[in-house]
């Protein structure tokens, strides 16, 4: 053993050493029992006693940094050629390609290099390796399982003062990136430091925004281009059209006159087919409905106002506060408005008052959302007040073919699932979002998620079905994954989902016509009374009749007798 320290010190240093010896036990003091000290003894019962049998630990919440995260990239350019060959230069490179060639090292090299990919081809030829064999049995797994989802991403809005995600936009190419409009909708929000900017994000790096759109006045609306995917078309809040190309960064293209453009914030704004693919129009709560060429923003290509009594007066339209076109009906397009009407318009019509259809009234308060069903374009949804409705447009007179319960909070958004023809969803201002599907719950909704404290105000599922954007009023946009159950299509669903939308349309049709009936036969009993004068007397006389009997039949049930009823009645005979 190595001795690694040593101390030293005298003998006379360490004091007068310890002799320790082994004694016998010695008792020192004895203190016998005292028997009269039991009389003041007093027992407690019950006795309770506590003990835990475990350690004792201690709870700590630490707020660990978020990290984040950067994609970086490196161009990789042309390499590997001698130095006296520029790659650039087609003659020099083909001239040394020509020389390698007909060197025997490299015919043998790739003679060997051709029989080993040649047994690698046999082997891929020969076995399927990423062949599924049970790939049915999966997906029909997956049908049974229970309804449920769960949060992949979330972004939050990076100015410091928290604003309404009042809408989402998926990019067209897979979802893989998300249009996001932000603005404060409250009447003259007066915080400091609100920001104006709307943001794209990154579906794989929710940190930090792909793409800032900086503009003059907050966007309410935002949509992309199906057909040129890198056009993006936004609606402001002082009423212009926007455009944007994301190619050449996050300021806009162009912007429409504010002397031609919508009076009032613009709640909707979509793209329309056209060749060009550079049509669009928009609505606003100021009662009109504009189209636009972005290729020449300077002036409004048409013009409706939404006065449903056909006078085409600015002062009697409804203001529009959501807006719906489908490509299935290219001439139609849905407008829900402040007052709870839903308004079918045609665009085709000679006239402006023929352009609108038909009015839809339901809702006690604005119509948030209005979407026509993808697979039955003669349905569409309503969302509004407490409860979301849906219509058919067979039905002109008559009320929704179906609706919701009445919940107790707001409903502010719905849409249909672009993959599944019974199912839609609906967010509420508690934070809830909720999945319908009625070809199995009629009155429940089959997932309710709590998704914040929040008011949801906005709702965009991508084009699978799968994936659902909702946006809070503070901001943050949650983004679901639903399960499978919610977004395959089943066997037959399409023909059932048809049946009964027929089927709900010939009753509310066959009650709505019974109530016409109704309404006509009491009709003409009120008419018929008001020819045939009666006398005062007689009328005096039947009341007192029908008081009195009413009286007797209620001492008959009591089994009771009075004698004032029987003389009243005898005087009444009498007569």
């Amino acid at each position: 053993m190595e001795i690694k320290f040593e101390y030293t010190r005298k003998r006379s240093d360490f004091g007068r050493p310890c002799n320790f010896s082994d004694l016998p036990a010695e008792v020192t003091v004895d203190i016998p029992p005292d028997p009269s000290l039991a009389e003041d003894f007093i027992p407690q019962d019950p006795v309770d006693f506590a003990l835990q049998h475990a350690p004792v630990m201690a709870l700590h919440e630490v707020n660990t940094e978020r990290v984040q995260a950067t994609s970086r990239g490196v161009n990789h350019v042309e390499g590997g050629w001698p130095k006296h060959v520029d790659p650039k230069n087609t003659e020099l490179t083909s001239r040394y390609r020509e020389e390698v060639e007909r060197d025997e090292v490299y015919t043998r090299t790739i003679q060997h290099l051709g029989t080993l990919m040649e047994h690698c081809i046999r082997q891929n030829n020969a076995i399927d390796i990423y062949e599924e064999y049970f790939a049915d049995d999966e997906e029909e797994e997956g049908i049974e399982d229970p309804p449920s989802a769960k949060t992949i991403s979330a972004f939050r809005d990076p100015s410091p003062v928290r604003r309404t995600a009042t809408h989402l936009s998926w990019h067209p190419d897979a979802g893989k990136e998300l249009a996001v409009a932000y603005c404060s909708l409250e009447f003259q929000d007066k915080r400091r430091d609100i920001g104006i900017d709307s943001f794209i994000w990154d579906m794989e790096y929710p940190y930090k925004p792909l793409l800032t759109l900086m503009l003059s006045s907050p966007v309410v609306t935002v949509e992309y281009n199906p057909k040129d995917w890198h056009h993006l078309l936004g609606g402001c809040y002082n009423g212009q059209i926007v455009y944007w190309d994301t190619r050449k960064g996050g300021l806009p293209m162009e912007a429409t006159p504010v002397e031609l453009s919508h009076r009032d914030p613009v709640y909707g704004a979509l793209w329309l087919p056209s060749r060009t693919g550079t049509e669009c129009f928009s609505a606003s709560t100021d009662g009109q409905v504009l189209w636009w060429d972005i290729r020449k923003l300077s002036q409004p290509s048409d013009r409706l106002v939404l006065d449903i009594t056909r006078e085409d007066q600015l002062k009697n339209a409804l203001g529009a506060i959501s807006l719906d076109f489908s490509l299935s009906m290219p001439t139609k397009f849905l407008v829900g408005t402040e007052q709870g009407s839903i308004i079918n318009c045609n665009r085709d019509a000679k006239t402006p008052p023929e352009k609108i259809a038909n009015v839809f009234n339901g809702h006690i308060g604005a119509v948030y959302a209005v979407a026509r069903s993808p697979f039955n374009p003669k349905v569409f949804l309503s969302v509004g007040d407490w409860t979301a409705r849906i219509w058919s447009e067979e039905n002109l007179d008559s009320s929704s073919i179906m609706e919701t319960k009445c919940h107790v909070p707001y409903l502010l958004d719905g849409c249909w699932s672009p993959v599944k023809p019974s199912v839609f969803f609906t967010v509420r201002s508690d934070g809830t979002l909720d999945v319908w599907d009625f070809l199995f719950h009629q009155k429940e909704p089959s997932l309710s998620l709590k998704m914040s404290n929040d008011p949801l105000l906005s709702l965009r599922p991508q084009d699978n079905g799968r994936i659902i954007g909702c946006g809070t009023k503070q901001g943050t946009i949650n983004v679901l994954e639903i399960s499978s159950g919610l977004c395959t299509l089943r066997k037959n669903e399409k023909s059932l989902t048809s049946t009964m939308f027929e089927r709900e349309a010939r009753r509310e049709k066959v009650l709505q016509d019974k109530q016409r009936e109704l309404q006509v036969r009491a009709h003409l009993l009120a008419k018929a009374k008001k020819e045939e004068p009666e006398d005062p007397q007689e009328v005096f006389k039947q009341a007192r009749k029908e008081f009195f009997s009413v009286i007797k039949a209620e001492q008959q049930r009591r089994g009771e007798t009075v004698s004032l009823f029987s003389e009243s009645q005898e005087e009444e005979e009498a007569a």
